[in-house]
């Protein structure tokens, strides 16, 4: 089972609300990490059909990745983010009949060593043929403040080199931290766990049955939509909010730890991808065009532009289409501050990038000015965007390529490279893409209000 939740606040500009780290290709730049993280479940497993718990607002962009690896993985939707205590509980009750090992990976992980990863899989297995509810502990390597810790009890007599869990610690001070790392009996609570479905239902009935009475009833009354199966949403709102690790292993006599050696990394802040990623002589990491003169041990990306650098070191510098990053590489952990600071506010860099996705492709926002918008539209291969009116624009669309199937009121009209269609105000259309290639275009509106919300949808096959 994958979570698919996460935000990754931390990593921003890259990410954003409508498009999280897990989708990016920030550790691999041939896939992203819920990529990654369904290539290494599906090596572990021997090729079970996994289960992605995931946000409804992304279950279109899950799926398109997915589809790029010819995964089959099955979707649940989650209305609204309930933590993972809400999301594992479904996920066993989904598999309760057959009542297998659950191994629950999140999806924004990066894991080296696939043989070592592949020897602790198989011993939490053996911990949950034994009855236990086993995590994974990676070994610290610095007395890191950021991350919860496990400290072990006594060891499991049925299962070599694994032992009970004497006790969590919540993100530590410095200070405790240090002790923890260097203790030998301390490790970094990875949120990666295996147990057998069945097993973990029992537990929740017993420490959170408002949890677990939630999730099988958002999940018995589930629907099935295009593929998807979508939760309940009035009983998965009801659903209290609480992490695994608080609501069942910190409570549960069956807790047990493996203790992991292989490479492991939440990739949560830029720091942390700096500290995995491959380096140049200097020490630095660099994605995109960048020329790098006389720095550093800094971190740097670039999107579109040239981003050049000199007799500079220890930072981040992350170029996006809307935003620069530029921080101190020991301080990234405060991205997450900037972040925060923006919600509530007029902006909107925290949660879109200027390329929006959308079920039939994205558009991509060029110029605009008073009473007019200039985008880049693609629409993937037999897709359309819905049968729609707006009340307040016009719309002009140039084809840059490919062939675009226009529906105008009563009529339908096809458009090659070079030509242009126009809609007027008021005008029920659509936007289809017959071919087997993706259509782009330009798209010029203009009125006296352009907005993404002067939609008025008939038909669309993705029932938005």
């Amino acid at each position: 089972m994958i979570l698919c939740g996460g935000r990754g606040t931390g990593l921003w500009p890259s990410p954003r609300r409508q498009q999280p780290s897990q989708f990016l290709a920030l550790v691999s730049p041939d896939r992203s990490r819920l990529q990654g993280t369904v290539a290494r479940a599906d090596v572990v497993s021997g090729g079970f059909v996994p289960i992605v718990v995931c946000n409804e607002e992304h279950r279109f962009l899950v799926a398109d990745q997915l589809v790029a690896i010819n995964s089959k993985a099955l979707q649940i939707l989650e209305p609204v983010g309930r933590n993972t205590a809400a999301a594992v509980a479904v996920a066993a009750i989904a598999c309760e009949a057959e009542n297998p090992v659950l191994l629950i990976l999140p999806s924004d992980h990066a894991i080296g060593d696939m043989a070592t990863f592949g020897n602790a899989v198989r011993q939490a297995v053996l911990l949950a043929d034994a009855g236990y509810l086993a995590t994974f502990g990676i070994r610290p390597t610095r007395p890191e403040t950021g991350f919860g810790y496990i400290v072990q009890g006594e060891p499991i007599a049925e299962v070599p080199g694994a032992f009970a869990i004497n006790r969590f610690v919540e993100k530590p001070p410095v200070r405790e931290a240090g002790d923890l790392a260097s203790s030998g009996r301390a490790y970094w609570n990875s949120g990666m766990f295996a147990f057998r479905a069945r097993h973990l239902i029992e537990e929740m009935g017993r420490f959170r049955p408002d949890i677990l009475a939630a999730a099988r009833e958002s999940f018995d009354k589930a629907t099935e939509d295009l593929g998807f199966v979508r939760l309940n949403k009035d009983a998965f709102i009801s659903c209290p909010s609480e992490a695994l690790d608080r609501a069942i292993m910190e409570r549960t006599t069956r807790a047990a730890v493996v203790p992991a050696a292989f490479q492991w990394s939440d990739v949560g802040s830029w720091m942390a991808l700096w500290e995995i990623a491959e380096k140049d002589n200097g020490g630095n990491v660099i994605r995109g065009d960048a020329s790098l003169q006389d720095t550093r041990n800094s971190l740097v990306f670039s999107e579109r532009r040239l981003v050049a650098t000199l007799g500079v070191e220890n930072l981040v510098i992350v170029e996006t289409a809307d935003a620069l990053l530029v921080a101190d590489r020991e301080r990234s952990q405060e991205v997450r501050d900037i972040v925060e600071a923006m919600q509530g506010t007029a902006r909107t860099e925290h949660e879109s990038h200027v390329r929006v996705y959308r079920p039939w492709g994205y558009f991509e926002n060029l110029d605009s000015g008073p009473g007019y918008l200039v985008k880049r539209i693609m629409v993937k291969a037999g897709a359309a965007l819905s049968l729609q009116m707006h009340h307040h624009r016009a719309e002009h669309w140039v084809v840059v390529s490919g062939t675009a199937r226009v529906t105008r009121g009563e009529e339908t009209t096809t458009l090659e490279r070079h030509q242009s269609g126009y809609i007027p105000l008021g005008e029920t259309h659509r936007l289809e893409n017959p071919t087997e290639a993706e259509l782009h275009l330009i798209e010029v509106q203009s009125g006296d209000q352009i907005s993404e919300d002067d939609i008025i949808r008939f038909e669309d096959r993705y029932r938005r």
